[in-house]
C-alpha cells in the first residue's frame, strides 16, 4: 500500500538543544540554551543557510538565522517528558519509552571500590583512573602507564557510563571487548547499574599522539525494557536502518541494519549513500555524536558552531538526493550548552526540523509535549498501531499536508 512517506530519515544532532525545559532548574540548568549561546560566541553568528531555510529562525532569535518562508518544512520545539538528560533517555523517548528514574551516574565519586575490585579480579587486569574525565585528556594522563603495564583505564563522564580504554596493540581489541562484557554483567546489579559500558580502544606511541579509534568503539547498553517503535517496524517487515551508535543505544533491539561511524562526516556519508542507493520502506535512524563528545563536554562553543556549519552543508547534499516521498527530521536528544558550568549535559528542549519535497504548507507548529511524537508519527505514517505502553502523539500536519 502507498504511504505518505516511503522513507523517513531521523537525524539526531547529538546534544543540539534549543533552550531550557520547564523543569531545568531542578537539574541546575535554568538559562541554558545550546544553540543560542553558541551563536552568541561565533564571530558572525551561525552560518547555517540550509537549516535556516527549513525554519530554524522561527524557533528562537539565534544569531545568524532569520524568519523566512519555508513551505517545504514544518518546525517545532519538543519537550522531554522523561526524567533525565542523557543519551539513552532521549533516544529511547523518541521511540516511545517514558523513563521515570534517571540512569545512575558516578560522575562525582568514581566507581565503588567493590565494583572495581570485582572487575579487576574477574578480568585479571590492574585498573587505573576511576574518575570522570575527558576521553582524550585521560589518555594524555594515563595512556603511557596503561601501555607500560598493560593495565586498563576505567573512567566515566556525566552520562551513565563505565568506559574502559586500552591500546589496540598492547591489550588487543578482543581482550578489551571481553573485559567490557564482564563489566556489563557486573553492572547489572541495581546499585551499580549504568546505562552503557563503552570500549574505548586507542592507538599511538606516546601521550602526544594517542588517538581514539572511534570506528572500533563498542557500546554495551541496557536493553530497552519494552518493545519500542523500532520493534513494531521490524515486526511488521519495515526497515530500521541505523547509522552511528543507534544500534548500541538500543542494544540491537529492533535494529534491522546497522553501520558504525568514525565521525559526523562519516555518518553523513553513510546516510547520504543510503538515501541515494538503498531502496527501502521504513526508517533510517542516525546519530551524529561529535557535537556532544568533541565540543559540548569540552566546552568549546566555536568548535561546536563550526561543526553545526559543517552539518548544514551535508544536509544540503542529503536534501538534493531525497525523493519526493522521503521525509527528513533533524532533531537532538538533550542539550550540552558549551557555555554552561561544568561539563554535563543540559536539560533542554530540542528542535524538530521536518522537511519533504512533498510538503506544501510548511510553517512553525506548537511545541510538542514529548520526543515520542517522532516515533508516533513514524508508526502512523506506515499504518501501524502505537502500543499502549509507549508515549507519543503523531504530528498530523506532517501526514496530512
Amino acid at each position: 500500500m502507498p504511504y505518505k512517506y516511503k522513507r523517513i530519515f531521523v537525524i539526531v544532532a547529538d546534544s543540539v538543544g534549543i533552550g531550557e525545559e520547564p523543569d531545568a532548574e531542578k537539574f541546575g540548568d535554568k538559562g541554558s540554551h545550546t544553540l543560542m549561546h553558541i551563536s552568541e560566541k561565533m564571530p558572525n553568528g551561525l552560518n547555517v543557510p540550509v537549516m535556516n531555510s527549513m525554519g530554524l529562525g522561527d524557533l528562537d532569535p539565534i544569531i545568524g538565522t532569520s524568519v523566512v518562508p519555508h513551505p517545504h518544512s514544518y518546525v517545532a520545539k519538543a519537550r522531554e517528558m522523561s526524567n533525565g538528560k542523557d543519551t539513552m533517555t532521549g533516544h529511547w523517548e523518541m521511540m516511545g519509552i517514558y523513563t521515570t528514574k534517571p540512569f545512575q551516574t558516578f560522575t562525582d565519586t568514581g566507581f565503588p571500590k567493590e565494583l572495581m575490585d570485582e572487575l579487576s579480579k574477574r578480568s585479571g587486569y590492574k585498573l587505573i583512573g576511576n574518575k570522570a574525565a575527558s576521553g582524550t585528556e585521560i589518555l594524555v594522563e594515563l595512556g603511557e602507564e596503561q601501555c607500560r603495564d598493560n593495565s586498563l583505564i576505567v573512567y566515566t563522564s556525566s552520562d551513565s557510563v563505565l568506559q574502559i580504554a586500552a591500546h589496540e596493540e598492547v591489550t588487543g581489541l578482543e581482550n578489551l571487548y571481553k573485559v567490557c562484557e564482564i563489566a556489563r554483567e557486573i553492572c547489572m546489579k541495581p546499585e551499580w547499574m549504568v546505562g552503557r559500558i563503552i570500549a574505548r580502544p586507542y592507538i599511538g606511541t606516546n601521550k602526544n599522539n594517542f588517538k581514539r579509534v572511534t570506528g572500533h568503539r563498542h557500546d554495551l547498553a541496557l536493553k530497552p525494557p519494552v518493545e519500542t517503535v523500532m520493534n513494531v517496524l521490524q515486526n511488521n517487515g519495515f526497515m530500521v536502518d541505523c547509522v552511528g551508535k543507534i544500534g548500541d543505544i538500543f542494544d540491537g533491539y529492533g535494529v534491522v541494519r546497522t553501520q558504525k561511524t568514525s565521525s559526523n562526516e562519516d555518518g553523513m556519508d553513510k546516510t547520504i549513500a543510503d538515501c541515494r542507493d538503498l531502496d527501502f520502506t521504513g526508517m533510517c535512524f542516525v546519530n551524529l555524536v561529535e557535537f556532544d563528545s568533541e565540543y559540548g563536554h569540552r566546552r568549546n562553543p566555536i568548535g561546536y558552531g563550526e561543526c553545526l556549519q559543517a552539518l548544514d552543508k551535508r544536509l544540503d547534499e542529503l536534501m538534493k538526493v531525497m525523493k519526493d516521498d522521503d521525509l527528513l527530521i533533524v532533531t537532538a536528544d538533550h542539550g550540552n550548552d558549551p557555555t554552561w558550568h561544568g561539563t554535563d549535559h543540559t536539560r533542554e528542549k530540542v528542535p524538530l526540523l521536518m522537511y519533504s519535497k512533498s510538503i506544501k504548507h510548511g510553517r512553525k507548529l506548537d511545541e510538542r509535549a514529548s520526543f515520542g511524537d517522532i516515533g508516533a508519527t513514524v508508526l502512523k505514517n506506515f499504518g501501524l498501531k502505537m502500543p499502549d505502553n509507549l508515549i507519543g502523539t503523531p504530528i498530523d500536519e506532517l501526514l496530512e499536508d
